[in-house]
């Protein structure tokens, strides 16, 4: 079993996946296995391994990670059994975003430019931090992962983010002229990342996290829903957004979905449609839709 595990995991890993919790996962799994002197998977063994597990989540991802690894080990051993899918009836729940207001985001960024001292490179990084995130959605660390070589005239590289994926990302000319005024001021402090410390240093996620948590509670900024302001609210802000403002128009905005999900670098396009969730506008446009093509009239 081991010995498959090992293989299984090369193979995925040659493809690009980075596997960290799912070896952690199998290789638990096939100590398991060879304290119970069992050769091969048994679904009644997966069943009982995954079931120690302490939260319903915890238990399904177990579960469906031995699930597809004993797939590709009955390629070559048939006596394997094949575990049936969503054993633990698992059904993963995404609360809708605490999205922002312009004038939530303006108020963010003015706090941030007061950020001490005064006269440092720290208030112009935070300030174009919050800018960068508000204006494409990227990820927090795919925002401090960029370097100075990923900036184009008029677009960013995102190297090998979330699923190992390459993208580039357009720039609107307000943004490429921001962070064009930002690259000018933090010219002096050496590094080859885009956000840094006066030091040249590159920005930890755990200190930028610190400072917005700050800049947050300055602000006054309240929680919505039971959800407090956060760094990714930015992401889920202009991804909805992007989706009200669809050059195709909102009453076609199934058009736009695929621009979107590839732009912010989703591996599958159903964490793009969680999007419409956030938005009653567009769900109420949805579900006319829906109803016109039921009722046998034109969607």
């Amino acid at each position: 079993m081991k010995a498959a595990v090992e293989a299984y995991v090369a193979l995925r890993r040659v493809a690009g996946f980075a596997l960290g919790n799912t070896e952690y996962l199998l290789r638990s799994f096939a100590r398991f296995t060879h304290d119970r002197d069992e050769a091969h998977i048994r679904t009644a063994s997966v069943i009982e391994w995954a079931g120690r597990a302490p939260s319903l989540a915890q238990r399904h991802r177990r579960y469906e990670t031995v699930r597809l690894f004993a797939e590709y080990a009955r390629l070559d051993e048939p006596r394997h059994d094949s575990p049936p899918p969503r054993y633990f009836a698992y059904r993963k729940t995404r609360r809708p975003p605490r999205l922002y207001t312009l004038a939530e985001i303006e108020q963010l960024v003015a706090t941030a430019l007061r950020l001490p001292p005064a006269d440092s490179l720290r208030p112009q990084t935070y300030a174009a931090l919050i800018s960068l995130l508000a204006a494409t959605g990227l990820r927090i660390a795919e925002a401090l992962a960029l370097t100075l070589a990923d900036v184009t005239a008029d677009s960013l590289l995102i190297r090998k983010s979330k699923g190992q994926k390459t993208r580039l990302v357009p720039l609107h000319p307000t943004a490429v002229a921001g962070v064009d005024a930002y690259l000018r001021r933090r010219r002096s402090c050496g590094g080859d990342r885009v956000f840094v410390s006066d030091r040249g240093r590159p920005l930890v996620y755990q200190t930028v996290h610190g400072v917005f948590r700050r800049l947050v509670r300055v602000t006054g900024l309240p929680a919505i829903g039971g959800r407090a302001p956060s760094l990714h609210g930015l992401r889920h802000t202009f991804a909805v957004r992007a989706l009200v403002t669809s050059p195709t128009g909102r009453h076609e905005v199934g058009e736009a979905m695929r621009a979107l999900a590839t732009y912010l670098g989703h591996v599958s396009i159903v964490s793009t449609y969680w999007y419409l969730e956030a938005t009653p506008e567009l769900l109420t446009d949805v579900a006319v839709a829906s109803e016109g093509w039921v009722s046998g009239g034109q969607p």
